[in-house]
């Protein structure tokens, strides 16, 4: 614990936040070029009028760049069985989308077979965030299958720890 006036030790704050469990969703977007995405913990609902989500990539991030300059992308949720993707979207440099299947959205973006759900989106507004980026996405389109899980992080881990319900 740390005392009035004293810094937040950053393993600590990461340990306790971790007792949050979250979905895990990749990022995706066309640039005509060909799909790129990036894996991203940091998402959530933010308003139903206007329709926003908001997300946060990471400051270091060489794909989120990229993403906003194209101006639109897909929020995809993935499933409790799609941790290797979130494990290849998380990685830099690699041809992320090398054999995994996808469909265009309403919008061009990659929506990637068998998700949760997706969330067709433009960029809305963004903000300083720290070590991150705060974006808030307007929604244009979106959808889910009620018969998949999601997939979830929990203290460091895919899906709940022992004895969680």
């Amino acid at each position: 614990m740390s005392g009035p006036g004293e810094a937040v030790d950053p393993q600590v704050m990461r340990d306790v936040l971790g007792h949050f469990a979250s979905g895990v969703t990749v990022v995706t977007a066309d640039d005509g070029a060909g799909p790129l995405g990036f894996t991203c913990q940091s998402f959530s609902s933010l308003s139903l009028d206007p329709p926003l989500v908001a997300l946060a990539p990471a400051r270091t991030s060489t794909t989120w760049p990229r993403l906003r300059d194209i101006g639109r992308f897909c929020v995809n949720v993935l499933a409790e069985d799609q941790s290797g993707l979130s494990a290849a979207f998380a990685r830099s440099g690699a041809d992320k989308f090398a054999g995994v299947a996808w469909r265009p959205s309403p919008h061009g973006s990659p929506v990637l077979d068998d998700v949760v759900a997706w969330i067709d989106c433009t960029l809305w507004a963004e903000y300083d965030g720290g070590d991150h980026t705060i974006v808030a996405a307007r929604v244009l389109d979106l959808g889910a299958d009620p018969d998949r899980r999601p997939l979830l992080f929990h203290r460091g881990r895919y899906g709940l720890a022992e004895g969680a319900g």
